[in-house]
């Protein structure tokens, strides 16, 4: 799919294309850094591919999980300015839009949960406030009289996944880095008793060396050959299934922003295409569309926006998210291994994550201190194993 790299020597290789690895590669290229991007599959092909591109802290927020808050809040503050210099060097728009998001009860039970949920964003500070039923459907008319209330989060936004793909993958050749697509990286080469990154070895046996290697694979991070056991992290594959819908020539508005429920959320976008999304399912490395998770989503969206019932079904799709234990993704250097750094474990939300982890790999490559915000994402936090080689500073 993609020519072989023109040189067999670079500051950093990525392993994986989808939008966090894209990102990071880019950043380190606009930092000067010669840069390679392999991926097994096509750009996107992973978890980025059949995301919805919700950027929704506030509505993400849930009990006991501050860390991972603050990391997303983060997140989204770093997304104007990304998205504006990604367009301007790539000239492609991003689809960055700050819509809004309203998360809907669709009966009482809801409400109930709702407004506890509500009571805990209130005590965070979060820009967020709980509205009456009929004040919800003052927002969006499109919504069922049976809502009984609902949480506004006007701060939240969203980007075309695609779209962003697109101009990731423009600005990163633009700069001058490099792409592999469909070659997969066999495994890594470790040179000075095993305790340092030298290269990585493709699908063939061809080798290509790095001074630092960056792995962004997403569920499959976690099992690149020839890193030592006790290096690799613990993420693990959750399967999400996401329906695209379309309203021709935009007969039927659903609704101006992001629409949430316990169940389901529901992503219209300004190109009349409509994103319901998604099941999470502990089904290994299984991508198969079911009719069960299509039934599912339907039957969840359409009861808060029942005029669903009237779009065409587009596609349906299924994708693998790279998730760890406690759902904070793992960014920074791990193992015994130098120059090793990982980028991988967003969960859900590694589109909103992907400009703070790409600054963060950066200031790693660099030897800089990463966002302080970062610091729980460290790979220590799953098992301590011992002293950490720094990594060192690529020129």
């Amino acid at each position: 799919m993609s020519r072989k790299p023109i040189q067999q020597s670079f500051d950093v290789v990525v392993v994986g294309a989808g939008v966090v690895g894209l990102a990071a590669a880019w950043r380190a290229r606009r930092g000067g850094l010669t840069t390679l991007v392999v991926e097994r599959d096509r750009a996107g092909a992973g978890a980025s591919g059949v995301a919805a591109g919700m950027l929704a802290p506030v509505t993400e927020a849930d009990f006991g999980e501050d860390a991972l808050l603050a990391l997303n809040l983060a997140g989204r503050e770093r997304w104007p300015a990304f998205a504006a210099e990604l367009a301007e060097r790539s000239g492609h728009d991003t689809g960055f839009r700050e819509s809004g998001a309203l998360t809907a009860a669709a009966d009482r039970d809801d409400a109930e949960e709702l407004r506890r949920l509500a009571s805990l964003q209130r005590s965070l500070g979060l820009d967020a406030r709980w509205l009456s039923g009929r004040d919800c459907r003052r927002l969006e008319p499109g919504l069922s009289p049976r809502v009984a209330g609902g949480i506004e989060a006007p701060g939240e936004a969203q980007v075309n996944p695609g779209a962003t793909l697109a101009a990731l993958r423009a600005a990163f050749h633009a700069a001058g880095g490099e792409l592999l697509e469909g070659i997969a990286v066999e495994g890594v080469e470790l040179a000075e008793g095993g305790s340092r990154v030298a290269g990585v070895r493709l699908a063939g046996g061809e080798p290509i060396a790095c001074e630092a290697l960056v792995a962004a694979a997403g569920a499959w991070s976690g099992a690149l050959a020839g890193l030592p056991a006790e290096a690799l992290p613990p993420v693990r594959p959750v399967k999400g299934q996401v329906l695209t819908l379309r309203s021709p020539a935009r007969e039927v508005a659903i609704a101006s922003r992001i629409v949430r429920t316990p169940r389901c959320y529901v992503v219209p976008r300004p190109e009349e295409e409509v994103v319901v999304g998604a099941t999470m399912e502990e089904r290994g490395f299984d991508t198969r569309v079911t009719a069960e998770g299509v039934f599912r989503l339907l039957e969840a969206a359409r009861e808060t926006l029942p005029e669903l019932d009237e779009l065409e079904l587009v596609a349906a799709r299924a994708g693998l998210r790279p998730t760890t234990p406690d759902n904070l993704p793992v960014i920074g250097a791990a193992g015994d291994v130098e120059n090793l750094l990982w980028a991988t474990g967003h969960g859900r939300n590694g589109v909103l994550l992907a400009p703070l982890t790409a600054e963060a790999v950066f200031a790693g490559l660099r030897g800089d201190p990463t966002p302080a915000v970062v610091t729980s994402c460290s790979p220590d936090r799953f098992e301590r194993r011992g002293a950490r080689p720094p990594v060192a500073p690529v020129a």
